[in-house]
């Protein structure tokens, strides 16, 4: 600009040079287009400038009257020059004394409020307009489960203003002519502010610092279409700071980018789709976009027919749709608009830069049962392993995270075995260095693991070799996967014994002295199904790990209460010498007696399994009786969860075996809700409950 002026006027050329202004040499491209700036601009600039001199005296003033109590000064005297400058940084603010201006004060000063008043009616006329058009309901402004969940605020990298580089103050400089009202102006300042690399920080800071958001969002709104690609390409880069993308939720920035998604101008909606992509990282913005009847729109850019150049916009709004659907009521609306064929379609694609934003969305919406049946139903499972073998490693992610997810049901475990997925998920599983892959490959095993013709898969392939290779030297979250995998593996005999020759049995019960509680919910579950087998039961044994597990009853994590009780069983059932060994534990017993109070039904199962294993052995059933366990069990009866009955009522029928226990569970009105245990559907509930009727009815009172 500071060019610009000094082709424009000699008279401006020598006062600069003798005043020693610094500016960016760079703007100097745009020379050529002198003539387009009249001498009305350069002349509001300056007088914007004096305005803002003006002010600041002001405030110093008051400051001075308050503090000292002199007179205030008057605001309309010119200032007296105050030496050196302490802010070298502000624009010029002597450019009316260099005599360029082309009209009066008064003129400027008439000009002025017909202007603002246009432009102020201008906007209020654009913004109804726009307002109008859309009707909120309820549920729109309501936070769903994951909508809270934003992004975590990173503390901003700011520094000293002696220290801030000098883009920060140029980039300053070049928002101000953003707003002179000039179209040649700001699209000069546009094309100035895209010379500079603005997914650095403290650019995108300086942008946001001089108030050059709320312009740049305002330039959507007009109809000169290079203003707005100018002003969307600016928002595409610097709305990938946590902070810019709050701000541009506070002016409300979403509503003119989800109208830019009507435009025909496909540039414009590829830009507009892949801004909202970024902002939609907070969770206003994804509100927001909601809200105004953005998603349907960008699941309409779906459509796109294969191999043509409308696939860029199918891109675009893939990207935006997959951080759109972190919020539990997005995945609704992309559902509700028509997205899982068009996605279906788009699978059939060789643009890999087009199927990972697609699967992306597959592997966040896969989360909610309707879309994982929708997934499985329109053959999309296929697809999914058959880019495991993909060469492109975040579309590898993708396809074993939504796997993962998807497995979730039975049906697709069966379905991932048919296409041949094994072999590619334990490929996946050497993918050490990429740990979001490995988290999602570990993930895909460990659901895939809970159907038992795909463990006896695993193990011919040796995947246990593998998993347990993986318990050392990882992050807690690839921990919690691959120790769930192992738990499913340890189902049959072949993965037992896998895991006890491959070393794992030691690792697992290491593990049980950690703080994680979903891996501890694990390793819990992986120790218990190893101790079905005797040789590993007694390594668990030697290392100390029923103590460890009895330790957990004391947690406060309810599942892991439950998961080490259900390991507490089988450790009992197939130790050598379970009632010392039981016995061995101070306060154990009575601990395990006082989790019968706890109200979650899946810690009162566990626990009474625990206690019919227990009573077995006579000493032991005596120290839980006189800890209270015949009436505790008894209040218990009047449950209707059929896997508690199962228990409960095996506890009953192994706690008759001493003393005048079958007259207390009499006396504790336990017997006439036992009766109607006989008429739940469940074969397991009619025969413990078949036991314990019988033992009852030994007491002929």
């Amino acid at each position: 600009m500071v060019e610009l002026l000094r082709a424009t006027s000699p008279h401006f050329a020598s006062h600069i040079d003798s005043q020693g202004y610094v500016f960016n040499k760079a703007l100097g491209k745009t020379e050529q287009n002198g003539t387009a700036i009249a001498a009305e601009q350069i002349d509001q600039v300056s007088e914007n400038n004096m305005v803002e001199q003006k002010e600041r005296e002001e405030i110093h003033n008051r400051r001075t009257e308050k503090d000292v109590g002199q007179k205030r000064v008057n605001p309309k005297k010119k200032p007296k020059a105050h030496g050196k400058a302490t802010h070298a940084i502000e624009p010029s603010l002597k450019w009316r004394d260099l005599g360029l201006s082309g009209e009066t004060s008064s003129a400027r000063k008439a000009r002025s409020p017909e202007k603002k008043s246009r432009s102020e009616s201008s906007n209020k006329d654009g913004k109804r307009r726009m307002v109008k058009s859309y009707s909120f309901n309820d549920e729109d402004f309501e936070l769903s489960d994951s909508d809270d969940y934003s992004e975590e605020e990173q503390q901003e990298k700011r520094q000293d203003s002696s220290e801030l580089p000098n883009e920060y103050y140029q980039i300053q400089k070049l928002v101000k002519y953003l707003r002179s009202g000039n179209q040649t102006a700001t699209i000069i300042a546009i094309c100035s502010l895209r010379d500079f690399d603005l997914t650095n920080e403290f650019n995108q800071l300086a942008i946001r610092d001089v108030g050059g958001l709320e312009t740049i969002v305002n330039l959507l709104d007009t109809d000169n279409a290079k203003c707005r690609i100018g002003a969307l390409q600016i928002l595409k880069d610097t709305s990938q700071n946590v902070s810019i993308r709050s701000a541009i939720a506070d002016l409300d920035g979403m509503q003119p980018l989800v109208e830019l998604l009507k435009d025909s101008d496909e540039s414009l909606k590829c830009l507009a789709a892949e801004t909202i992509a970024h902002c939609a990282k907070n969770a206003r913005n994804r509100r927001a976009v909601r809200r105004y009847g953005g998603i349907r729109r960008l699941v309409k850019l779906l459509r796109a027919k294969l191999g043509s150049p409308e696939e860029n916009v199918a891109k675009s709004g893939a990207l935006a749709l997959e951080t759109c659907s972190k919020s539990s009521k997005n995945k609704e609306s992309i559902q509700q608009a028509g997205a899982i064929p068009l996605l279906a379609n788009l699978l059939h694609s060789t643009n890999e830069a087009l199927l990972i934003p697609v699967v992306g969305i597959l592997q966040e919406c896969a989360s909610e049962e309707s879309y994982r049946i929708a997934i499985r139903t329109s053959g999309m499972v296929r697809f999914l392993v058959e880019n495991l073998s993909s060469q492109n490693q975040e579309l590898q992610t993708h396809c074993a995270s939504a796997i993962f997810k998807c497995a979730e049901d039975d049906e697709t475990c069966v379905l991932v075995r048919q296409y041949n997925g094994i072999a590619p998920l334990v490929a996946l599983l050497d993918s050490v260095s990429n740990k979001d892959l490995l988290v999602a490959a570990t993930g895909a095993v460990w659901k895939c693991a809970k159907d038992v013709d795909n463990v006896l898969a695993f193990t011919k392939i040796g995947t246990i070799k593998k998993l347990v290779g993986l318990m050392e030297n990882q992050p807690e979250d690839v921990l919690v996967n691959v120790v769930g995998a192992l738990g499913a593996c340890a189902q049959v005999a072949e993965g037992r014994q896998g895991i006890r020759e491959c070393g794992g049995i030691t690792n697992l019960v290491n593990l049980l002295t950690g703080t994680n509680q979903a891996l501890l919910a694990n390793v819990t579950k992986a120790v218990g199904a190893s101790a079905l087998d005797s040789e590993s039961m007694a390594i668990i044994d030697r290392l100390d790990g029923v103590r460890l597990l009895w330790s957990l009853l004391k947690s406060s994590n309810q599942l892991v209460q439950a998961s080490a009780a259900w390991a507490i069983s089988p450790c009992i059932e197939h130790a050598k010498d379970a009632g010392e060994m039981v016995r061995s534990f101070v306060g154990g017993l009575e601990l395990i007696v006082s989790l019968l109070k706890s109200d979650h039904p899946e810690v009162l199962a566990s626990v009474c399994a625990a206690i019919a294993n227990i009573a077995k052995d006579e000493e032991n059933l005596a120290v839980i009786t006189d800890h209270g366990v015949v009436p505790m069990l008894g209040k218990l009866t009047n449950t209707r969860n059929d896997k508690l009955r199962k228990h409960l009522a095996e506890a009953i029928a192994r706690c008759c075996h001493w003393g005048n226990n079958r007259v207390a569970f009499g006396a504790a009105s336990a017997v006439a809700p036992l009766v109607k245990y006989l008429k739940s559907p469940d074969e397991e509930v009619h025969r413990s409950t078949a036991r314990a009727l019988h033992q009852l009815s030994m007491d002929r009172k």
